[in-house]
């Protein structure tokens, strides 16, 4: 009996060995970062995502573009080879907070300058926080010529829900003009609105009605065209999906629905939420969420995904997929009509989505308590000399010819106004439920200068527009850093009492929120990450027309910059490579 006693404990020693072992092995390997590269070529290609044809800018012949998949801690190095031919080109990583690598934001005129047609540039950067996010063209409207893509960054510690499969869906609106003609009209006199959208796409498809333009011919719009085929989810019956909903819209604010389906909403901007239900998730240019859902329903027919314009009165048809329960053929129509959408003008859905939305218990990052500086941006639309404008506090934001970062780390005077803008407007006295009686404003290239390593709030103020009774929904999108987002509420921001209601306990961290229809929206954020940051209205045509500021925050902690993002402006003697 002794002896067997012995041997198993000598049977033991050597096991304990080779476990320990293997868990050394396991945490090496956990800790170890890859490089990820990608080689991509930008250019102009005729395709019909919505059966109609017109000049799409494609990566590797692709819209959209090739999904970046990285684990968390990884080092992107992606390759641009622009051939536009006639048009330069940037492209921003959307919720990648650059920390270290403010060079490579990819927004032209605040980190760098454009990539010159047939000119090579090596983005490279370090996604060190796992989650959802995206890339997209931060030059002129590019993006909605069709440059755009997901990146999905997997954690290295396992995730709070359990799903069996993992897909992406971007959202997007469609024009058939191009950005040159919508972006002429809006610096015309008189001012020409790009209008709605003629199509909605569900990740790159969709379907336009051809009839609406006989005199238009099959070769240019064709329902038979397999590129315009209905986008098709094919899922197994009895599995949890996590999809990663995008919206990458032009204008549009759009409610997302699976039929006959619940979606649990799980995960907002890379950062987990508190698990809610939703039938409708509402969803705002440059957010993304991830939601679970279960294949539990009548596992012999199909169902139908529709994507639907609200917010603004709906002229757009829905954009029309398919939840394909797999064996049924993914061309099998369901037995039913689409679900009905919201009323587009019901906002109260709306804000109390956003209003669900809460860090989820254990992954709380609270706030701090105060902050040392409050910037109140009101939100207008104006006139400049007869054109029309957005404007933040009476001010159109303009970029400069030379971009920010290198003007401001490299000494370079007189490259952008000097003047900062307001931190506020008129409270007491503008209504913010009236055209203003004074619709005149002006322009400038000034920024605001933060203090390094401080807290800021930013109070997103909606008004009324220049017609009569109308507010629009705005998604503002910041660069270089999540934000807290403290509160939502209606009318005007009152500083005495709107204060008292924050969500200091457990506030979602975003990096997109939308400020609804006369309405506020309560933000708060670090300065830590040396650099230079826009913020803005990340509907194309609004940022264009002069809806956003930049931040700047030490600028003096920022390493040498490469001299790869010179070239424009005031750095033209500048070497490039």
């Amino acid at each position: 009996m002794v002896e067997l006693r012995l041997s198993i404990r000598a049977l033991q020693l050597p096991t304990l060995l080779i476990l320990c072992f293997f868990l050394i092995l396991g945490n090496f390997h956990k800790a170890e970062a890859r490089i990820r590269h990608h080689k991509w070529e930008v250019k102009y290609e005729f395709r019909s995502p919505d059966c109609f044809k017109k000049l799409v800018i494609t990566i590797n012949g692709k819209t959209p573009g090739p999904t970046i998949q990285a684990q968390e801690g990884d080092t992107i190095v992606v390759q641009v080879n622009n051939s536009l031919v006639t048009e330069n080109l940037s492209i921003h990583w959307h919720g990648i907070r650059q920390i270290g690598t403010p060079w490579f934001d990819g927004t032209e005129g605040v980190t760098q300058c454009p990539i010159l047609p047939g000119d090579t540039f090596i983005y490279q950067f370090v996604v060190d926080r796992p989650g959802t996010y995206l890339y997209h063209a931060h030059y002129g409207m590019q993006r909605e010529a069709g440059l755009y893509g997901m990146i999905r960054v997997a954690p290295r510690d396992p995730e709070p829900f359990a799903y069996d499969l993992d897909r992406s869906i971007i959202l997007n609106d469609w024009y058939h003009k191009s950005t040159y003609e919508q972006a002429a009209g809006l610096s015309s006199i008189p001012f020409q609105w790009v209008g709605e959208p003629q199509s909605l796409l569900i990740h790159g498809k969709g379907r336009f009605n051809c009839s609406k333009s006989p005199s238009v011919s099959t070769d240019v719009c064709d329902t038979s065209n397999p590129q315009c085929s209905p986008f098709v989810q094919t899922v197994i019956p009895g599995k949890t999906y996590r999809l990663r909903i995008a919206s990458l819209t032009a204008l549009s604010a759009l409610s997302f629905e699976i039929e006959g389906h619940n979606m649990t909403v799980v995960e907002a901007d890379g950062h987990y939420v508190e698990p809610f239900e939703v039938k409708n998730l509402f969803i705002y240019s440059g957010e993304t969420y991830s939601v679970l859902v279960k294949t539990d329903q009548d596992p012999s027919r199909n169902y139908w995904i529709t994507s639907n314009v609200v917010s603004r009165n709906r002229t757009t048809p829905p954009g029309l997929g398919m939840f394909n329960y797999y064996p049924n053929h993914p061309k099998r129509s369901p037995p039913t009509v689409p679900p009905s959408p919201p009323a587009w003008d019901d906002v109260e859905p709306r804000l109390a989505q956003s209003l669900s939305i809460k860090a989820r218990q254990g992954y709380i990052l609270k706030p701090p308590t105060t902050s040392d500086r409050v910037i109140v941006l009101l939100n207008t639309q104006n006139n400049i000399s007869e054109y029309r404008h957005w404007s933040v506090n009476n001010v159109s934001f303009t970029l400069p010819h030379t971009p920010y970062l290198i003007s401001l780390k490299e000494n370079i005077t007189g490259a952008f106004d000097p003047t900062p803008p307001p931190d506020g407007y008129d409270f007491a006295n503008y209504d913010i439920f009236s055209v203003a009686s004074n619709a005149n404003a002006t322009s400038s290239s000034g920024i605001y200068r933060l203090k390094f390593n401080t807290t800021v709030d930013i109070i997103l103020q909606n008004a009324n527009t220049m017609n009569k009774n109308n507010s629009e929904t705005h998604p503002w999108h910041l660069h270089g850093h999540d934000f807290w987002v403290l509160g939502y509420g209606k009318g005007k921001f009152d500083v005495n009492n709107d204060t008292k209601k924050y969500n200091l306990e457990n506030p979602i961290m975003k990096n997109t929120v939308p400020v609804h229809p006369f309405g506020w929206t309560a933000l708060r954020f670090r300065t830590d990450n040396p650099g230079v940051w826009a913020f803005h209205c990340h509907i194309e045509s609004h940022f264009y027309m002069g809806m956003g500021v930049v931040f700047e925050e030490g600028i003096e902690r920022v390493g040498k910059l490469p001299s790869s993002i010179m070239g424009c402006g005031q750095t033209r003697g500048f070497h490039r490579p």
